[in-house]
């Protein structure tokens, strides 16, 4: 199972969401055909933005709790004071992925929105 975990600003458009998703994706090679789910926090549930780019993907847009996704790569102060997240979009991908998930690499940040890809380990 391959995750696009998504974390942004209030407000953000699907088509950013997909600009950051296309983006993370590139970095890592692939294309969107390798993605299962698109997740974000509990926190971000309400960002209409990034429901439409679940849709428009033809994903499912898994909630996670906001502490779920353990070790992250990246820490943001700010996402950890108002979302109680170091990551939204690292915690995201891996809460989603599984306990033994792993990140391909750090979040990818394109403009109001951060992606980070997980998959689930073997």
């Amino acid at each position: 199972m391959m995750v696009a975990g998504i974390g942004c600003r209030k407000g953000v458009a699907a088509a950013e969401v997909l600009a950051a998703v296309e983006a993370a994706l590139a970095a890592h090679g692939l294309g969107p055909a390798a993605l299962s789910a698109l997740a974000t926090t509990a926190f971000k549930r309400d960002e209409k933005g990034i429901a439409a780019a679940a849709r428009r993907l033809g994903l499912p847009l898994l909630l996670v709790e906001d502490e779920a996704g353990g070790d992250t790569l990246t820490r943001s102060d700010l996402s950890l004071a108002v979302a109680g997240s170091p990551s939204v979009s690292e915690s995201a991908a891996l809460g989603a992925a599984g306990g033994n998930a792993r990140l391909l690499g750090p979040r990818l940040a394109l403009g109001p929105a951060t992606c980070a890809i997980a998959e689930s380990a073997p």
